[in-house]
């Protein structure tokens, strides 16, 4: 099977400039876990999950360091630190989305996609016919085909 036969035709999306609070409704009303953030030309750009939104109420903890001559030597990430207080005083669509998408074509198999969600750590990918967006497959659409496969 191919992500062409196995995906969501119906891809609910918001713009760069998207307030946050209206990706939310969004995501809550449609009953979607994750929603991808498009360019005023239809190019995917960005793709914002219930994990993103999460850092609007995370309680954020200044990195441990212990100072050494003079320097600092961090015992956590700063740059995940900065990552995280970004996302957390977001307010547009583009400052909360994750920016790096990992994208599939409708010829893609099935095989293929569950093996980039589970190595790259993703639950969706949206699917582009020359380079536009035409569908998205979630976990649940793989696992619907794999039940398939066993009937």
């Amino acid at each position: 099977m191919t992500a062409s036969e196995i995906m969501s035709r119906e891809v609910y999306t918001v713009y760069p400039d998207t307030p946050v609070a209206d990706v939310v409704k969004l995501m809550i009303e449609k009953r979607i876990s994750g929603v991808p953030v498009i360019s005023r030309q239809g190019d995917v750009i960005g793709i914002i999950s219930e994990g993103d939104l999460l850092f609007k109420d995370k309680d954020l903890r200044y990195p441990s360091f212990i100072s050494l001559l003079g320097g600092m030597i961090y015992l956590e990430s700063p740059k995940r630190f900065a990552e995280e207080f970004r996302k957390s005083i977001a307010l547009r669509a583009e400052e909360i989305m994750t920016g790096d998408v990992i994208t599939v074509e409708e010829e893609a198999r099935v095989s293929e996609m569950a093996g980039l969600m589970t190595e790259q750590q993703v639950n969706r990918l949206p699917v582009l016919r020359n380079g536009k967006l035409v569908g998205i497959v979630t976990r649940a659409d793989i696992l619907r085909a794999l039940v398939t496969d066993f009937e």
